[in-house]
């Protein structure tokens, strides 16, 4: 893919593939930052659950409870088995973080730590579209959610523009956990009816919007590799 004058390959434009709108419920898996019983963040995250099933989507929860903190040798932990099949399974994801000491907590983290970037030839997040949310102790912020969006793009995931932040989170709820009827709550609808669009929009084309060049690149120069050429060789036993 370089000419002997070392130019790079000209480009070519990208072919979108056919794609026929499913209309199958999409599969959304939603994520929170904590372990307090009555925690704010979890309460939007059911909020924002029954929000998505009320439009037509499959809504699963990871409860982090259990979920040991990211250390070697603890793969095959059943949480964190559990957490990566979720990923596997979700066409979209929810995250809904409190806000502590200025940014994400170290239980929403963690979560986030345990998902790899790859499994094999798999991407547990790649491509899925995200939508986040945050809530806070006092004044409105928007820490936690810029900082989720950075962890969506290192995750290569599709981040919606939408975004919620609740402020005085502990005024937003009734007793029984559900939201009361605010400029928030509508904000949260707002965000789960995009969050719904772009899934559905983006779900069959995933492969295609995360398609990158320079992985292109890569792979076609290891298919070019020569097993007899010791310079070719990865580590002691060749390719």
């Amino acid at each position: 893919m370089t000419a002997p004058d070392d130019t790079p390959p000209r480009l070519k434009t990208p072919q979108i593939p056919p794609v026929v709108l499913r209309d199958d419920p999409p599969r959304i898996l939603m994520l929170y930052g904590s372990l307090r019983e009555r925690s704010y963040s979890r309460l939007l995250a059911e909020e924002a659950g029954r929000i998505l099933e009320d439009i037509g989507c499959e809504v699963r929860f990871f409860d982090p409870t259990d979920l040991p903190v990211k250390a070697p040798g603890l793969d095959d932990h059943p949480k964190v088995q559990e957490l990566r099949e979720l990923s596997l399974w979700s066409e979209g994801q929810v995250w809904s973080c409190p806000e502590m000491h200025g940014t994400i907590t170290g239980v929403f983290k963690n979560q986030i730590d345990w998902i790899p970037l790859s499994i094999g030839a798999v991407r547990p997040t790649q491509g899925r579209t995200l939508a986040v949310m945050q809530v806070c102790g006092g004044s409105q912020s928007f820490n936690v959610v810029n900082t989720l969006r950075v962890l969506g793009r290192w995750m290569r995931m599709l981040t919606i523009p939408n975004q919620s932040s609740v402020a005085k989170a502990y005024n937003e709820f009734h007793e029984d956990g559900t939201m009361k009827d605010s400029s928030y709550r509508n904000r949260v609808v707002d965000v789960m009816e995009e969050l719904y669009k772009f899934t559905i929009l983006t779900r069959d084309l995933r492969e295609f919007m995360v398609d990158r060049y320079s992985e292109r690149r890569e792979a076609w120069a290891k298919s070019v590799l020569d097993a007899d050429n010791p310079k070719h060789r990865i580590g002691a036993e060749g390719l």
